[in-house]
C-alpha cells in the first residue's frame, strides 16, 4: 500500500481529488506539480508541506518561489522539475495526472526508479505504450490505472491468471453531451456546448475529447497497451448513466463488470491501496435509486475520432502519437474559438495523412512525430 506520493498535475480535477483521497488515507505528499496555477499550488503546498513544488511555466514558478520563501519547500520549473518530482526517493507512488504528452518523460523516469505508477495520463500509453510497458516490465514497476474505465477492467481481471481467457474488453462511454446528434448537427456546436458533460466534472480538454469520442478512442489504445490485447478485442459501448464503468467478457461467456457512482475517488483510492481496499467515506452506489441501465453502439459516422483512433491502434508505430498530438493541438484551437467542433477530426485526419508513420520507434522518433503532428 502507498505511503508517500508525488502528484504530477495537482491542480487539475484528478489532482484535487487525489489530494482529498491522500488526506483520507493519511498519506504523505513528497511533491506537487502543476502548469501555471500559482494560487492553487501555493495553497496546496502550504497545506501538504511537500519537499518539492513544481510549476512548468518558468514565470509562474518564479512567482511561486517568492511566495513560498521561508517554508523550506523547494520550487522548480519545466521538464526538469517534473522529472525531479517523479523521482524523489521518499515517494513510493507517482500519480501522473498531467494532461497530454508532457507526462511521458516523468513517467518513464519514475518507472526507472521502480515506483508504483498511478496512471491518469492516458497520453503516455497512447504515444509510447510499447516503450512504457516494456520499461515497466524490465524495471519491475507497477502501473495501476486511474481512469475509471481502465480501473474497472483492472479490477475485473483480478484472479484472471491467463489473458487468453479474455474474449473482449467492453469499455463503457457516456456518449458525451452530443449523444444522438448527426454530423450535420455537430457542425453548429461550439466549445461552450462541448464543455457541458452530462455526468462527469473534468478539465476542458478531456471534456471536449469526451464530446468527440476521441477520449474513448484514446482509451481503446490505452487498453491495448495495458492488457496486451489487439484492438479487435476492445469494444466501446455507450452507457449513458456512467454506473457500469467497464466490463470484461471471458471465453466461457461470463461477463464481469465494475459498478459505482460517477466519482473518480474510487479508482484513485484503489490505485493507492491495491491490492487492498480501504474504507470510503463516500456514499456507495444505490442500485434501487440509479434507474435503468442502458447500452448502445457508438456512432462512428457522426463521431469519426473514435474510428480514427481504432485505425491507429491497428496500424501501430507512431500513428497513435500523431493522432494524439494533432488532437491536442486541434482541441486547443477549438477552445480558443479558432476552429469549429467538426474541424477537430478534420485536423487529425490531415495530420495522419501528412506525417509519416515509423514502426518500432525510439523515444526520439515518438517526440518528433508528436512535434510534426502539432
Amino acid at each position: 500500500m502507498t505511503k508517500t506520493i508525488s502528484l504530477l498535475g495537482a491542480t487539475g480535477s484528478i489532482g484535487r481529488q487525489t489530494l482529498a483521497v491522500a488526506q483520507e488515507l493519511g498519506l504523505s505528499v513528497a511533491a506537487l506539480t502543476a502548469n501555471r496555477q500559482v494560487d492553487l499550488l501555493e495553497q496546496q503546498a502550504r497545506q501538504c508541506k511537500p519537499r518539492l513544488a513544481v510549476l512548468y511555466d518558468p514565470v509562474a514558478a518564479k512567482e511561486l518561489r517568492g511566495r513560498l520563501q521561508g517554508t523550506g519547500i523547494e520550487v522548480m520549473e519545466g521538464p526538469e522539475g517534473l522529472i525531479a518530482a517523479a523521482t524523489l526517493s521518499e515517494a513510493d507512488t507517482v500519480v501522473t495526472a498531467v494532461m497530454g504528452s508532457v507526462g511521458l518523460a516523468p513517467t518513464l523516469a519514475a518507472i526507472r526508479e521502480k515506483k508504483r505508477i498511478a496512471l491518469a495520463n492516458k497520453e503516455t500509453l497512447v504515444c509510447a505504450g510499447e516503450l512504457v510497458m516494456a520499461a515497466a516490465a524490465e524495471c519491475g514497476a507497477e502501473i495501476i490505472p486511474v481512469d475509471s474505465e481502465h480501473s474497472a477492467v483492472f479490477q475485473c481481471l483480478q484472479g484472471c491468471r491467463d489473458r487468453g481467457e479474455v474474449r473482449r474488453i467492453l469499455l463503457t462511454c457516456s456518449g458525451g453531451p452530443f449523444y444522438g446528434k448527426t454530423s450535420a448537427e455537430l457542425e453548429r456546436m461550439t466549445a461552450a456546448d462541448a464543455l457541458h458533460h452530462p455526468n462527469w466534472r473534468m478539465g476542458a480538454k478531456i471534456t471536449v475529447d469526451s464530446a468527440t469520442l476521441m477520449n474513448k478512442g484514446l482509451e481503446v489504445i490505452e487498453a491495448m497497451r495495458l492488457y496486451a490485447l489487439p484492438v479487435e478485442q476492445i469494444q466501446p459501448v455507450i452507457h449513458r448513466q456512467s454506473i457500469v464503468h467497464s466490463l470484461v467478457e471471458f471465453r466461457d461467456g461470463a461477463v464481469l463488470a465494475q459498478l459505482g457512482t460517477p466519482d473518480m475517488k474510487l479508482p484513485i483510492r484503489y490505485a493507492m491501496t491495491y491490492p487492498y481496499r480501504a474504507e470510503s467515506p463516500d456514499a456507495p452506489l444505490d442500485l434501487l435509486r440509479c434507474g435503468p441501465l442502458t447500452f448502445a453502439a457508438p456512432d462512428e459516422d457522426a463521431f469519426p475520432c473514435l474510428r480514427l483512433a481504432r485505425q491507429c491502434g491497428k496500424t501501430g508505430g507512431t500513428s497513435c502519437t500523431i493522432l494524439n498530438g494533432a488532437n491536442e493541438a486541434a482541441v486547443a484551437l477549438l477552445l480558443r474559438g479558432e476552429i469549429g467542433f467538426n474541424d477537430i477530426h478534420r485536423c487529425v485526419e490531415r495530420a495522419l495523412s501528412r506525417v509519416a508513420v515509423k514502426y518500432q520507434p525510439s523515444l526520439a522518433d515518438i517526440l518528433e512525430a508528436d512535434r510534426q503532428a502539432r
